[in-house]
């Protein structure tokens, strides 16, 4: 498969190219008008400079996903539905992935994926670019790359079981090591260990939407890859316990011993905790 990188694309993308694209879906004129004043609106950088910009689209907002995904519509997707009609590919905004039979069909398609694109003014980024092996059982061969990130997952070799039990290799996503990193830094962030002041219903009102979240997108493959990043709340809760309650100020097993006991009278109290990670005498330590 070809794992495609296109070169800073939101920097890139060009603004009479992107209108056309919107005009292709609507004929009212004030919308044009506002997307060409929001594509061409100077950018001005934290020390005072203004730059003007004539080609690109602003990221952050709502509207740039939207319009990079009219742009590569017309400069990618129908393209390849005339020129490669049994070549399968996923896309989401300027991340794609294309599946082919053989590294020679790879080659090919990679570079004429990227004379495609160049005519809409966009580079293939030359070393994030790669072909990828998807080895598994029953592709036993090697490769340079056997492994590809897409959407926060990491597509690469696993260990799974068959309907009878056999253990066997299979080319499967689990999240990515990006992700569980973000993950880790939304957990510190919320201070959980620092908060005295709140209550174990208080956290969970809280915690458990952005879990749930993380959960249904992050654990709907290889869920088991989760479980280290969401025990680190029950290390934090461990020591807010420490914090919160003199008794337990000197003694992590008493503190770890007294979430084990929450979670016996409230095994759903917390989302995680209802996922199959509850504190069990055991947590990882939290940093």
């Amino acid at each position: 498969m070809v794992d495609l990188d296109i070169r800073a694309f939101f920097d890139s993308v060009d603004h009479d190219l992107v209108l056309q694209a919107v005009a292709r879906h609507t004929d009212q004129r004030w919308i044009l008008l506002y997307v060409e004043r929001w594509l061409e609106a100077p950018l001005q950088h934290e020390d005072g400079t203004v730059v003007q910009r004539d080609r690109g689209t602003p990221q952050g907002s709502a509207i740039s996903p939207l319009l990079a995904n009219l742009f590569m519509h017309y400069a990618f997707d129908t393209w390849m539905a005339e020129e490669f009609p049994i070549v399968w590919f996923e896309r989401y905004c300027d991340g794609v992935v294309v599946h082919c039979i053989s590294e020679r069909q790879a080659r090919f398609v990679r570079d004429s994926i990227a004379r495609r694109l160049a005519r809409w003014g966009l580079e293939v980024h030359p070393d994030k670019t790669r072909i990828v092996y998807c080895k598994d059982s029953n592709r036993t061969g090697s490769h340079e790359h056997e492994k590809f990130d897409f959407l926060g997952y990491t597509f690469r070799p696993r260990f799974a079981m068959s309907k009878t039990g056999e253990p066997f290799v299979s080319f499967l996503p689990g999240v990515s090591r990006d992700a569980k990193r973000a993950m880790g830094t939304v957990i510190r962030a919320w201070r959980i260990n620092r908060r005295s002041d709140r209550t174990l219903e208080e956290f969970a009102d809280f915690v458990n939407p952005v879990v749930r979240g993380w959960l249904n997108y992050y654990g709907r493959f290889y869920r088991s890859q989760l479980k280290p990043v969401l025990r680190r709340i029950n290390a934090y809760l461990v020591r807010w316990a420490m914090n919160k309650y003199k008794r337990l100020r000197d003694s992590p097993r008493r503190a770890r011993q007294w979430l084990v006991d929450v979670y016996r009278r409230q095994p759903n109290l917390f989302e995680h905790w209802r996922a199959g990670m509850p504190p069990d005498g055991w947590t990882v330590g939290a940093r």
